[in-house]
């Protein structure tokens, strides 16, 4: 079984955002600002019926259901950093990013509007 991701404590989650607020693009900092989000949401929605992937940082399973052990799970989501931080802060709604094709879903409850934002 993968590694639970923790999210990071306020105070350095408030200062990686800070720094990408301000035009920050530093690997460092979407990384560290993926996997928070990542674990906020593995925290809050745990199962392993969905997979949430944000290449090259981190993947985890969530929401409760049919889980499976090999292979691609039944559902699947897939995401750059950039557009997975602003669905977590509320910044874009999962809407406007499978409109905008920012976000491939397939699969029975891929679709992550009920658990968006995560601020």
């Amino acid at each position: 079984m993968a590694r639970r991701l923790n999210p990071l404590p306020n105070v350095e989650i408030a200062a990686v955002l800070a720094r990408l607020d301000a035009g920050s693009t530093e690997r460092a900092d979407l990384a560290a600002a993926t996997r928070h989000f990542l674990g906020v949401l593995e925290q809050r929605v745990p199962g392993h019926s969905v997979e949430v992937r944000v290449p090259p940082f981190a993947a985890v399973q969530v929401i409760p259901g049919a889980s499976h052990t090999r292979g691609t799970p039944p559902a699947v989501v897939e995401t750059d950093a950039a557009t997975w931080i602003a669905l977590a802060r509320g910044t874009l709604t999962w809407e406007a990013a499978r409109a905008e094709h920012r976000v491939r879903a397939s699969g029975e409850r891929s679709d992550l509007t009920p658990h968006l934002p995560l601020t």
